[in-house]
């Protein structure tokens, strides 16, 4: 209430000078320019298609201002012109705003590991897990019994497993190719 405007103002800069200086005192100069070169790119690289897809609009109405006795090509110089400068107003104002909120993640190798995600789909039949059923079928658990002089010892063997006689073939272009 019983503050001037200008000191309001230089009370603002001066905390979001504050604010950005603990950012830089954080993560260091080199990092803050990159970070804030890419908003800065992402920013503008947004709001210049939007005024793209502005002037492409205002062109397809320019043409209703000559009934009004005015000439269109200047109308579209003065109108595009005014959407220019609205855009970097805006780009000032979403460049900012996204600077005070950016959150910088610190790299992989300093974040703690996620467990492993595992999948499971149930049959709504019989409530069996299919995929565990079918992960227990691609993990060769009779392999280690294999002896490769004996084929009685094989079992069954899939067709695109290495063929358990050693000739470093597929099976089904090895002993495969006779059954």
């Amino acid at each position: 209430e019983g503050i001037a405007d200008e000191e309001l103002l230089s009370r603002i800069e001066q905390r979001v000078d504050e604010h950005m200086a603990a950012k830089v005192a954080q993560w260091g100069p080199d990092v803050m320019r990159y970070v804030e070169k890419t908003i800065l790119l992402q920013t503008l690289d947004h709001l210049w298609r939007e005024h793209l897809v502005m002037l492409d609009h205002l062109r397809q109405v320019i043409g209703l201002r000559g009934y009004g006795q005015r000439d269109p090509l200047q109308e579209y110089k003065s109108e595009a012109f005014s959407l220019f400068e609205a855009m970097i107003a805006h780009l000032r104002e979403a460049v900012t705003a996204q600077l005070m909120r950016v959150e910088i993640v610190p790299p992989e190798d300093q974040q703690p590991a996620l467990p492993p995600m595992e999948a499971h789909k149930f049959d709504p039949n019989t409530g069996e897990d299919e995929l565990a059923f079918a992960n227990a079928s691609l993990v060769p658990t009779a392999t280690a019994n294999r002896d490769p002089k004996n084929p009685a010892s094989w079992g069954k063997i899939g067709r695109n497993e290495d063929c358990p006689c050693g000739s470093g073939k597929k099976y089904k272009h090895c002993h495969g190719r006779y059954v």
